[in-house]
């Protein structure tokens, strides 16, 4: 067993699961490819990137006892559980978003490469235009686990996920519930402590926060690059002046992360 797949299994041994939702079964990457890969440079990925998926479980009322949820914008009648080993190369990213398009219903996705294994969710709602389709809400990701070397954030973060921690009150509450702990993750590698919480106003302020410094982040790292290219001084100096400024305001963020 590779350290990945160990990787998986101690995610997946965390998440408390009771043994009537497992399924365990391989999905073959034809399926993948005929209903998640809208172009052939995506079936080439897909081809060449995936080495094997699976649909760990299904939770269902059925199966761990909390009811769907139905409203005008989604309808959650079970949350999948999949994993999907990675190849060397393999463009993990675009992946993610497939595997997350192809799967009608919410899913909670272990993927495993070179660098650990990642854990993204997503919510889904109903296409406006086409009956019967679901498109994706942004993914949310955390990657980089590896269970034999965690942080302690990466350790609190994992002992979070059971299901008897979750939001109970239907699937989407539960999903919420994931997702959130993802995020929660995203923010103690840059706050430095973890904690989660099911309180929604505090999961929107934090979900704001974490999009404004990725977003600002991304900036700094362009005027950064721009300024090295810089030759003229005065230019240089005033690049450096609104580096600065972002830096101040990412750091006005990271106090609600």
């Amino acid at each position: 067993m590779t350290a990945a797949e160990a990787g998986i299994l101690a995610i997946v041994d965390a998440l408390g699961l009771p043994p009537e939702a497992r399924v365990d079964a391989r999905v073959p990457k034809k399926l993948l490819v005929e209903q998640g890969a809208p172009t052939s440079a995506d079936k080439r990925a897909i081809q060449d990137g995936i080495d094997e998926l699976q649909w760990l479980a299904a939770c269902k009322p059925t199966t761990i006892g909390v009811p769907t949820f139905a409203d005008d914008i989604r309808e959650y009648l079970e949350i999948a559980l999949v994993a999907c080993a990675f190849r060397s190369g393999a463009k993990a990213g675009r992946l993610i978003e497939l595997i997350h398009r192809a799967i009608p219903y919410p899913v909670v996705l272990l993927t495993s490469d070179a660098d650990g294994v990642a854990l993204s969710a997503t919510h889904k709602r109903h296409a406006q235009n086409e009956a019967g389709k679901v498109v994706i809400e942004r993914v949310i990701s955390a990657g980089g686990l590896k269970t034999d070397h965690l942080s302690e954030q990466e350790r609190a973060f994992i002992a979070s996920l059971a299901l008897a921690q979750q939001p109970r009150r239907d699937l989407f509450s539960l999903y919420e519930g994931w997702l959130a702990r993802i995020e929660a993750l995203n923010a103690a590698r840059i706050a430095g402590s973890y904690v989660s919480v099911d309180c929604m106003d505090a999961i929107e302020r934090r979900r704001a926060a974490l999009e404004a410094h990725s977003r600002l982040a991304r900036e700094i790292a362009g005027l950064r690059a721009k300024a090295n290219r810089e030759k003229q001084l005065n230019r240089r100096v005033d690049i450096n002046l609104e580096i600065r400024r972002l830096e101040d305001e990412i750091a006005t963020y990271r106090k609600n992360l």
